[in-house]
């Protein structure tokens, strides 16, 4: 909604400025440009991290209105490139290819423009899924970052060019949306995680492998107890251990804050995370966030069933000790590939005892593609077994976390067993 109304005000002052500016080609360009820059402004607004608007929608959420405002900008911005070229070649008489040098060496603001629409072509392109794929964490995050100099560059273009942002009004709306976009950014994405790197003054405490390539790392600081995190949440973690600063890695609390310490466990799957492996005590970190709503704000209360893969079980064991359920009324579905990768055996069987959690581990490769389940469960579908597990699931929250594809899989069958979507919990680790 807040979208529709932002492109119907572009649009608005568009149409009231259209006595002043070229026709036909030209003016379609225009628009297609203006609609391209709103997006880009939404965008950045987002993914500024501001805690509200993740507690109030979720970063998945965000995340997909992110991509999408995302695309559809760069779409916009390529016809406007299009639109403007064929408008001012058929004006000139001239081909496309002569009127584009003749704009780049002509207009000093039209340099700025062609590099602002490189950087986006950088991040778009390595953020197709299957470019994606390819590359680290690390890398693809920095390389992420070239959106904000795109936004930079599109601005000498835009008030040197731009005649819809000299009449008052349009000259109030674009500032007005260009210091959103800049506080929340300034204020969010760096303000705030310096803030509390700086007060909390975090230090590694401890290394322990849990399992072959499997660390948890136990974290110290001061003033944990005002820290805002819960059991649930996520940090983006940079450490000070003299190698790819820059890269930060979110990784979840796999306990919950105490005040005392933090608790992040990690598998090894990239060169930042297995990197982690071998910090040593007294190496500071970095952090941003907490980050993430799956905790116990979002419990409805009553039993509670979580289903976890792999290191999808971090989050889900943190918050196994926070929620208020009534003793024995949680279930952890714990799917693993192999015996060796169930990790946390001692907590799980606390938990056992303490809060009459009733463990289930599945292991063994995959069914299916396309399947949550293990070989061994060859007789049921997805649907069938999780109601063979969990025969009142319907009235359960539950909880879930682990690779998108078998997350996926585990939510299509709850929701064919009737658990509402106010009751649906899950973490995404695709990224």
């Amino acid at each position: 909604m807040t979208v529709a109304f932002s492109l119907f005000v572009v649009t608005a002052l568009w149409l009231a400025g259209l006595g002043d500016a070229p026709s036909g080609i030209a003016a379609a360009g225009r628009l297609v440009a203006l609609w391209s820059a709103d997006l880009l402004l939404i965008q950045v607004v987002l993914m500024a991290r501001i805690p509200w608007l993740e507690r109030t929608c979720g970063q998945d959420t965000l995340a997909t209105w992110h991509r999408w405002t995302g695309f559809t900008s760069f779409h916009l911005l390529l016809l406007h490139v299009v639109l403007a070229i064929a408008g001012r070649a058929g004006r000139e008489g001239t081909g496309p290819l002569a009127e584009t040098w003749t704009l780049l060496t002509t207009y000093k603001s039209i340099v700025f423009a062609f590099l602002s629409l490189f950087a986006f072509i950088l991040v778009v392109v390595t953020s197709v899924r299957r470019v994606r794929r390819r590359l680290r964490y690390e890398s693809w995050h920095l390389l992420h970052l070239y959106a904000y100099l795109g936004v930079l560059f599109a601005l000498p273009h835009e008030l040197l060019l731009g005649s819809d942002f000299r009449a008052s009004a349009a000259k109030a709306y674009w500032w007005g949306l260009y210091a959103i976009a800049a506080a929340s950014t300034l204020i969010f994405r760096i303000g705030l995680p310096v803030r509390r790197t700086l007060r909390h003054r975090l230090t590694v405490d401890e290394v322990v492998t849990e399992a072959p390539g499997l660390v948890s790392v136990y974290l110290r600081g001061h003033h944990l107890d005002d820290l805002p995190a819960r059991a649930g949440q996520y940090f983006v973690w940079r450490f000070l251990d003299g190698s790819r600063v820059l890269h930060g890695n979110p990784f979840s609390l796999s306990g919950r804050p105490n005040g005392d310490r933090l608790r992040i466990t990690v598998k090894s799957v990239g060169d930042g995370s297995a990197r982690v492996a071998t910090l040593r005590p007294g190496t500071r970190a970095l952090i941003e966030g907490p980050y993430g709503r799956m905790t116990a704000a979002n419990y409805s209360g009553g039993p509670v069933t979580m289903l976890a893969c792999g290191i999808g079980v971090t989050p889900l064991l943190a918050l196994l000790w926070d929620l208020p359920y009534d003793y024995g009324k949680a279930m952890l579905v714990y799917r693993t590939r192999h015996p060796h990768e169930v990790v946390f055996l001692s907590e799980l069987e606390r938990l056992e005892r303490d809060r009459g959690v009733r463990v289930v581990p599945l292991v063994g490769p995959r069914l299916a593609e396309g399947s949550w389940l293990p070989m061994a469960f060859a007789e049921y579908s997805d649907t069938e077994a999780l109601r063979s597990l969990a025969p009142e699931i319907a009235g359960h929250d539950v909880y879930v976390c682990g690779p998108d594809p078998w997350t996926a899989a585990v939510l299509r069958s709850a929701r064919e067993l009737g658990v509402p979507e106010s009751r649906l919990h899950r973490e995404r680790f695709a990224w």
